[in-house]
């Protein structure tokens, strides 16, 4: 949708997107980590940051780096981290990718999204998020809320968020990719949630097609 104002809409959420806590991935975006950048995120799949968020405090207080995560036992980390979602298996996945960075990378991240999809557990969202966040280079990032929220507006209109990734590398702005996934997961976690949004206090009301959106408040 040629038309949408993105540039308007994108000057909104920066200024309402402050008075909500920002999603854990950020946090470790600001120490310029993306070794934390990558672990958090694959903590959160399927989990809420308020669960997430602990999680990864326990771990990174007793490993931070490829090689001490790596040389713990699983069910150290399954200790650690639960209870986050499939705890047992991303205890497993986290030992995999350490490794991984270790034995092919001399125990640094890869700022490339080919390499990063090399690593085993790791999606498109992983590494987008990776490359945006921990690296500050171009991307996009989309999980179900910028999915969501984005044909929900009617910016774009796709049917899963990989096809959404390649639609928004299409149509929006370069000088917003880095920032866009943040953006929007702040507000869809906290305002345009997938059941009953906030329209009625939406600065973005006016612009948005609210497809998809059966009842609101």
């Amino acid at each position: 949708m040629d038309s949408f104002p993105i540039s308007k809409v994108v000057k909104i959420l920066r200024e309402e997107i402050p008075k909500y806590k920002e999603p854990i991935v950020g946090k470790y975006a600001k120490e310029r980590s993306p070794f934390k950048v990558l672990i958090s995120t694959l903590l959160s799949l399927r989990t809420k940051d308020l669960t997430t968020a602990p999680a990864c405090d326990r771990l990174f207080a007793v490993a931070d780096t490829p090689e001490s995560l790596a040389s713990l036992p699983p069910s150290k980390i399954e200790k650690l981290i639960y209870p986050v979602g499939f705890y047992k298996v991303k205890a497993r996945t986290l030992i995999s990718a350490c490794r991984t960075l270790i034995d092919e990378h001399g125990g640094q991240v890869p700022d490339s999204l080919d390499e990063l999809l090399k690593i085993k557990g790791v999606g498109r969202k992983t590494a987008n998020l990776v490359v945006t966040l921990g690296y500050g280079k171009p991307g996009i990032c989309v999980d179900i809320h910028v999915h969501r929220i984005s044909n929900r507006w009617g910016y774009i209109k796709t049917g899963t968020p990989d096809e959404s990734e390649f639609e928004l590398r299409r149509v929006l702005p370069k000088k917003f990719w880095i920032e866009y996934n943040d953006l929007l997961v702040t507000y869809g976690q906290n305002l345009c949630v997938p059941v009953s949004p906030f329209c009625s206090i939406c600065r973005i009301k006016p612009y948005c097609e609210k497809i998809g959106v059966k009842s609101s408040r």
